[in-house]
Formats: C-alpha cells, structure tokens, sequence
C-alpha cells in the first residue's frame, strides 16, 4: 500500500550522498551487500534513518526473542501497516535468516492463527498493541505473558512498533520500490524458501 500523497523527495544515490547519509549508506552496503531502496528514500532526511537504524539494530541484538519472534513482530506490524514493502522484505528475513517456517510466515502474511501457541499468542498480542495503539487490557496482557512472555517484551513490542511505524510511514509516502532481493516475496505471492 502506498499513500495517495508522495513526497516530493528523490532517493539518495550514491553520488548525491553526504555527511551522516553516506555513513549509513555506506555502513548498509558494507553489511548487507547493496543498499535497500527504503534506506535511499529514508536518507533524504539522514536522521530519520539514523534513528530507524538505532532502533533496528537494538530490537535485532537486545530484544528478549528469538530471531523467528522478532519477525512475528515485524511481519505483525508491517501487515497491520499496510507496507507492502516492509512485508516482502521481513518475508524472506523470516525464511532464509531467522527460520520461522514457510508456514508460519504464509500464514502471518494471509491474517491466520498460527499453529505454534507461543508464536500465536505474540502475533495476537503485538497486533492487539498495534490495534489499542499501546493501550493494552489487563486480559490481553496477561494472556501473553501466560504463554511465556514478560513485562520486558511488552516493552519491547513498543520498541518494534516504532521502528515499523518509521519504515512503514516512510515507504507509505517514498512510494518504495521493492528491491530485486525481496521481489519473490512481494505481496501476492507464496513464500517459499528459495
């Protein structure tokens, strides 16, 4: 989903990038091997990706979960966001990085209940926070802490929300192309590990 509104912004080439952009672009290419397209629209305005990066490399080195638990979070989140994008993207981190099951993801990605009642109980959780827009009841709560989560993963989720909310927005009105390296799970197709 894109916004009907797009900035009027171009992405951030390698020739046009300066300053605390190139650092990240370049930091990005020197990690991942390219740099993705939602870095280029995000580097217009260096210290909206620079916080994005801070907060992502917190959520993916501090947090509480399992790698597979931070994409239930992630894909959560991204779906409830409408980020086509963000979706292809933490389709194929889910498959090919942190190994949550060709399953599990498909079912994230079609809105059903997964078959694993810890992982289930974190989609529920971090979508009703997304719904409740961080005002979570008493029931929901304790209903996700009763599956094996803490006090400390609530805060958490929050951390993963305003990572994505950041993304999400962002690729909402770049109008984000989705890169080569995610194409295959692009909204609309099966995932499948490749």
């Amino acid at each position: 989903m894109t916004a009907e509104y797009k900035v009027d912004a171009t992405p951030v080439s390698d020739d046009q990038a300066e300053g605390l952009a190139k650092d990240l672009l370049d930091g990005a290419r020197a990690k991942l091997g390219f740099v993705p397209n939602m870095y280029r629209g995000m580097a217009v305005n260096a210290g909206l990706l620079s916080t994005y990066l801070h907060g992502y490399d917190h959520f993916r080195t501090q947090a509480n979960f399992t790698p597979p638990e931070q994409e239930v979070v992630f894909l959560t989140i991204s779906l409830a966001n409408g980020c086509d994008y963000c979706t292809a993207a933490h389709s194929m981190l889910a498959i090919k990085v942190s190994k949550l099951s060709e399953e599990h993801t498909q079912a994230l990605r079609d809105g059903k209940s997964l078959d694993d009642d810890k992982l289930e109980a974190l989609r529920r959780f971090t979508h009703h926070m997304w719904e409740t827009r961080g005002l979570p009841t008493k029931t929901e709560a304790e209903a996700f802490k009763s599956a094996g989560y803490s006090d400390i993963h609530v805060l958490e989720i929050i951390l993963a929300m305003a990572v994505k909310t950041i993304s999400n927005y962002s690729n909402h009105v770049n109008h984000t192309d989705v890169d080569d390296a995610f194409a295959g799970y692009a909204v609309g197709k099966t995932v499948k590990a490749a």
